[in-house]
């Protein structure tokens, strides 16, 4: 998926999830999201609600449990929403552990906008001419999820350290968090996300059966050479702070544009399909 889906054919579109279920997913997010902090437990049965419905809509139109044919469907909005849904998933868990009260807001909203993306937009009926595609796909959609949960860490990050320089003051941030510690969950997303995206060009460049260097291609190599060139900065030349955020994301831009950029150009901006 982060190289080109040359391992998949296209299909025809067919048998989408119901639309009651994205309007029922996007409502719950905008509940969780407009609700206050103030409004105890509300806002995150919703967050959690609109999750599950997320799920389902994603099993059922992805996945196509829906459909007579086999095969996925693919696209900027399916890839999109798919990716949103496993940051809210990392969120849910490391929430457990770390408190970040100050993120659901952003989440909530970014699920809406991506599940209503997804449904405008379905993408098409692929199927899978290598039985290494499905892999390769699963590891790029993996990546897209790591990675951008350490672009909403980064985020936070420079927030926190415009608050501390602001104020003048010691080292918690706008989240109660230190930010040492907020810096080490960043990187860590960042390794574990450059650790599976390098599994998966790797596999999409072993098993495509016709390997093309194309935009897609293009894009993933400069995405995964800036994350490497990250991770090498940080690890011998102590890069840290801003300068280390904004190769982060670069690195992500270039990964959007590697999949999802290019096809919201074809699909939506020119109308044409894609292999």
């Amino acid at each position: 998926m982060i190289l080109s889906f040359a391992p998949f054919a296209s299909e025809a579109s067919a048998g989408a999830a119901p639309p009651a279920l994205a309007v029922a997913g996007v409502l719950c997010y905008l509940i969780a999201g407009a609700l206050g902090h103030g409004v105890k437990r509300v806002p995150a049965i919703a967050l959690a609600l609109g999750w599950v419905l997320h799920a389902v809509w994603l099993a059922l139109d992805i996945g196509g449990l829906v459909r007579a044919t086999h095969g996925v469907r693919l696209g900027f909005g399916p890839v999109l929403s798919l990716t949103a849904w496993l940051i809210i998933a990392v969120h849910a868990v490391e929430s457990r552990f770390v408190p970040l009260p100050g993120v659901r807001r952003a989440l909530a909203l970014f699920g809406a906008v991506t599940l209503a993306v997804a449904w405008l937009f379905p993408g098409e009926l692929h199927q899978a001419a290598s039985r290494y595609a499905p892999l390769h796909w699963v590891l790029g959609v993996a990546s897209y999820g790591l990675l951008g949960a350490a672009v909403l860490h980064a985020t936070m990050l420079d927030s926190a350290e415009r608050q501390m320089r602001l104020r003048a003051s010691g080292t918690p941030g706008p989240l109660g968090l230190p930010l040492l510690r907020l810096e080490r969950l960043t990187f860590r997303f960042v390794e574990a996300g450059f650790a599976v995206l390098t599994l998966a060009v790797m596999l999409g460049l072993a098993t495509a059966p016709q390997w093309r260097l194309n935009h897609k291609t293009v894009f993933a190599l400069m995405g995964w050479a800036v994350f490497a060139a990250l991770l090498v900065g940080r690890h011998w030349r102590g890069w840290r702070g801003r300068k280390a955020t904004r190769w982060l994301y670069a690195g992500a831009v270039l990964l959007l544009l590697a999949y999802v950029g290019s096809r919201f150009v074809f699909e939506v901006m020119l109308g044409r399909e894609v292999s």
